[in-house]
């Protein structure tokens, strides 16, 4: 680890996640809820909580609701993140996921999120521009609030590599299809993002590694595609694996590209090679999928995953 490892995520349009635990749950049908809790929600927080409970130095920032920041605030503590949220009229959205452990499904109902200010896009962005000065790495995650442009991810992506730090990106829509020209270190569409962006389905290995390698050609280095219980391919410029995770008792599919994500971030910072880091980043996505909630249970818990990961080097 680098004496300049410190991380920072960005979350522009968080969520409180109310997590519904309905075993057979069916629409259309009185369902009771066998349990439930409420989390501090959003792809930037979510990976702020892997990272720091890998052990790494983790700031998180993007914006707030200023009416119910106790759940945020409460959460930042107990992981040891550094809290530079900006805090904005009204209150942070709630999404709700439905779990049913009986089928393995996640049902997810979003609320509108909030529409920041000029001042406050403006208070962020000195906010990142002093992140810079410390902070090797940025995640940028999630959906863009309502009246934001859908450049706003292009123009953080040069505010940040233009003071030399380096940035992993998990957007979808035309927030990701924007921010490639910027060129960001890292990318982890899914599957259905990737082929929203191409414009049309992709059938095989072969057109998903091709499409990746696309994106490549704008300037990235490494480009990651999430396939659910299929694993996912790691695509760079001389090289391609594809990880696939050991069967397991999926209890949410909640986090598990954030995961993934840090994982990746966190091989990446420690030097690992290629298949080293597909392996510590599906271990990530594996303990998401087997826990409710951001966050590893036990930094050693990877470590026994990581040899059960199936890996496949493809010919460049």
């Amino acid at each position: 680890m680098n004496a300049r490892s410190t991380i920072a995520t960005v979350t522009l349009n968080p969520a409180i996640d109310q997590t519904l635990s309905i075993p057979g749950f069916t629409p259309d049908s009185v369902n009771r809820v066998q349990d439930f809790r409420c989390d501090a929600g959003g792809k930037g927080i979510n990976a702020a909580a892997f990272l720091a409970d890998y052990g790494l130095p983790v700031t998180a920032t993007g914006f707030l609701g200023s009416e119910n920041t106790h759940v945020f605030e409460g959460f930042f503590r107990k992981k040891n993140i550094t809290d530079r949220f900006v805090r904005i009229a009204g209150s942070t959205r709630t999404g709700i996921k439905i779990v049913d452990d009986r089928n393995q499904t996640t049902t997810d109902i979003n609320f509108p999120g909030l529409a920041p200010t000029p001042a406050d896009r403006n208070a962020l962005l000195q906010i990142i521009d002093r992140l810079c000065d410390r902070c090797d790495w940025f995640v940028l995650g999630g959906s863009i609030p309502s009246g934001m442009p859908t450049t706003i991810y292009a123009e953080l992506l040069a505010a940040i590599t233009r003071k030399g730090a380096k940035v992993a990106l998990d957007a979808s829509g035309e927030g990701l299809r924007r921010a490639l020209p910027a060129a960001p270190v890292l990318v982890k569409p899914n599957i259905d993002e990737l082929q929203e962006l191409c414009g049309h389905s992709l059938s095989t290995q072969g057109e998903i590694i091709d499409a990746a390698r696309r994106m490549l050609d704008q300037g990235l280095r490494t480009v990651i595609v999430s396939m659910g219980e299929q694993g996912a391919l790691f695509v760079e410029a001389n090289h391609v694996i594809r990880a696939v995770p050991p069967r397991v008792q999926v209890k949410s599919t909640v986090g598990a590209g954030d995961a993934m994500l840090s994982g990746m971030l966190v091989g990446k910072i420690e030097n690992r090679s290629l298949e080293g880091c597909a392996r510590l980043a599906t271990a990530f996505s594996v303990i998401a999928v087997t826990t409710i909630g951001a966050g590893l249970p036990s930094v050693t818990a990877l470590e026994s995953i990581q040899p059960q990961v199936t890996i496949t080097h493809i010919k460049a």
